[in-house]
């Protein structure tokens, strides 16, 4: 603890807990619905699942669970015919946005130079 009281976290440190929520951030799932919903606002699940291509239905059921009991997002449950579900960031979640927004920019954009280095570094491997 600090002298605010509060805990302090050492991801670095094998027993952190902090290394769970690095886990649960650097899946390329959790990654693509945050910048999806946090771009796009609030989304149904068969929205979400046409949005993020490749996706499978227990992948990512698996994400928004996972994220929703991370306190990420929230799940609306409107009743109707038939029941319409809607997910949203929370505050929480629309705080690691611009984060993630730009490590997904990033890989988009240097793409390219990764596959040259994959590339190069094949062709000295065999």
């Amino acid at each position: 603890m600090d002298v605010t009281g509060s805990a302090r976290f050492d991801a670095f440190a094998v027993s952190c807990p902090s290394r769970r929520l690095l886990d649960t951030i650097g899946n390329k799932w959790v990654s693509l619905v945050v910048v999806a919903l946090g771009l796009e606002g609030p989304m149904r699940y068969s929205e979400l699942a046409a949005r993020i291509d490749g996706v499978s239905q227990k992948m990512l059921t698996q994400t928004l669970r996972g994220l929703e009991r991370d306190g990420l997002l929230t799940r609306t449950v409107t009743p109707s015919v038939p029941v319409r579900v809607d997910y949203e960031l929370t505050p929480l979640g629309l705080s690691l946005l611009d984060t993630i927004r730009h490590l997904k920019e990033w890989a988009e954009t240097h793409m390219p130079e990764v596959d040259r280095a994959r590339e190069k570094y094949d062709e000295r491997s065999t």
